[in-house]
């Protein structure tokens, strides 16, 4: 195979053309047809037993060339690739592919190439980090937390049920008179006012009397699983028992169940806990802002396919806490299966799909501009380091990830570092049309 015509176009696209000669394409065209020849049937022949030129003479010369071309095409792709040292994203198209006189197979593939990053100023960012100080009222709050989830339950048996009481129910869900998946359960306890249940059902259990049967009319949200989206459906409600929080008394003695000797000594466990919270919180803003600033200050044109494969790998990882981990399903489907409606898409998934691109494309570029290289000792301490985050072997973790990829994401962790080491603490510069101008 030849490689010819390397072609590189505006907005991150290449053309290239790759010939395989006769001897390719005959020996291609022949297998074709020993992998279809048992399916043929030619009268005069047992099926499968007639000769090649016999079949090219009822079908035509060309009978096999399709199957012989997208045999040749993978091949012709890789050394294409290959020899004009392209570095692509998404996937390829095949713009054109022709058969010659003398059965020189040429093709043409278009493909989207890695964007070129050009550097801003990335070093000696500044950023402002604002760091809430634990206050009385967020130790109070916390207490309050505290209180609730050691709050011992209370039976109420003189009144109907109220927000705030968990009721105990048996609910039985009906769909045109049939019962649906998923729409039944017995004690099941369930929080009035805490919002967990499709909208409508907590608020006409409220008032229900213990022993009491009742049906309620709900409407599923259009956002719902597919099955059930907008549909009207029945449950059938019964109401077993209802029960109220009783919370502990904020004593010492509460104080001594989670550990600590007064309640002074708890408050100010809370208070450092809470510090140490809002420090995290306000470092990893910070680290956001200058990230973001390097990023912004970089001129990349980043192709479209980038983003939408790095949207979809969100969407996927988001499906996948919800147990929807199947790789099969179609992207389509699982946008409809989230509920993910197109001001989602656009406004939030896609933008962040954006920002994680061009902060992964910042951090190479700064790699490469760092000479950040990587000795054979850093890469086991890294692997150790990840293994032990994820209760795994060094040995799995490399097996599951590939070296290669896991020397990049240190590569990366290390040019975050340069970058954010360097940063200050201040005011963030005020961008103008000039400054944004010098930039790209």
């Amino acid at each position: 195979m030849i490689v010819k015509n390397v072609e590189k176009k505006e907005n991150n696209t290449a053309l290239f053309t790759v010939e395989s000669d006769a001897a390719e394409f005959e020996a291609a065209v022949n297998g074709a047809y020993l992998k279809n020849k048992s399916s043929i049937n030619i009268p005069g022949f047992r099926k499968g037993k007639a000769p090649r030129a016999i079949v090219e003479s009822m079908y035509g010369r060309e009978v096999f060339y399709q199957d012989a071309m997208d045999e040749l095409a993978p091949k012709a792709f890789e050394q294409g690739l290959t020899e004009a040292e392209l570095r692509i994203v998404g996937q390829p198209s095949i713009s054109n592919v022709e058969v010659t006189e003398d059965r020189t197979v040429r093709y043409t593939f278009s493909v989207t190439t890695y964007p070129e990053v050009t550097l801003g100023q990335y070093k000696g960012l500044k950023a402002p980090k604002d760091v809430t100080v634990a206050g009385d009222e967020e130790v109070e709050e916390e207490l309050e937390k505290a209180r609730k989830q050691n709050a011992r339950k209370v039976s109420v048996e003189d009144r109907p049920a109220q927000l705030g009481d968990t009721a105990n129910i048996d609910f039985d869900g009906y769909l045109n008179d049939e019962r649906f998946d998923g729409g039944k359960a017995e004690g099941y306890d369930l929080e009035l006012g805490s919002n967990s249940f499709v909208p409508g059902f907590e608020d006409q259990v409220v008032g229900m009397q213990i022993g009491e049967e009742k049906d309620l009319d709900i409407t599923f949200p259009e956002t719902y699983v597919e099955n059930l989206a907008g549909k009207a459906v029945v449950f059938k409600v019964k109401l077993n028992s209802l029960t109220v929080p009783e919370l502990p008394e904020l004593d010492d003695e509460f104080a001594g169940d989670q550990g600590f000797d007064t309640l002074d000594e708890y408050k100010a466990d809370l208070r450092q806990k809470l510090q140490e919270r809002y420090n995290e919180q306000a470092e990893t803003a910070f680290r956001s802002l200058i990230m973001k600033q390097a990023a912004d200050n970089m001129s990349c044109d980043v192709p479209d396919a980038m983003i939408h494969e790095k949207a979809e790998e969100i969407i996927r990882n988001y499906a996948a806490n919800f147990g929807m981990t199947d790789r099969n399903v179609e992207l389509e489907q699982l946008v409809r299966m989230m509920g993910i409606d197109s001001e989602t898409m656009n406004q939030s998934i896609l933008p962040s799909a954006e920002m994680q691109v061009r902060t992964e494309l910042l951090l190479e570029a700064v790699a490469k501009a760092e000479n950040i290289e990587l000795t054979e000792e850093e890469t086991d301490e890294y692997l150790k380091r990840i293994a032990e985050s994820v209760n795994a072997s060094p040995e799995e973790v490399k097996e599951y990830f590939g070296l290669e990829t896991i020397r990049n994401e240190y590569k990366k962790e290390k040019a975050t570092n340069v970058i954010i080491d360097s940063a200050e603490v201040g005011e963030m510069p005020v961008k103008t049309e000039e400054t944004q101008e010098t930039a790209e």
